[in-house]
């Protein structure tokens, strides 16, 4: 189960970032879901992330970042 603290933050990073309200971000929210997510601001997400829970990320990492419930797995995995 992700923690929901981290999704509490990752919600309000990616919401910022994608340019949509906090209510739309849903755990199983995808790029086919999100119609502003493509791979700048994914990058840009990445970055943000990396910034707000002081961690790096892999490439491979970013791979799997498919979905906000992958983002948030990976970011609970770092800290």
């Amino acid at each position: 189960m992700p923690d929901t603290n981290v999704f509490d933050q990752v919600r309000d990073i990616f919401a910022d970032v994608m340019e949509i309200a906090p209510d739309r971000v849903a755990m199983d929210a995808t790029p086919d879901t999100i119609d502003t997510w493509d791979s700048l601001r994914l990058l840009n997400l990445v970055l943000a992330c990396e910034e707000a829970f002081s961690i790096s990320l892999d490439p491979e990492e970013v791979e799997r970042m498919t979905s906000v419930r992958t983002i948030v797995e990976t970011i609970s995995g770092k800290i």
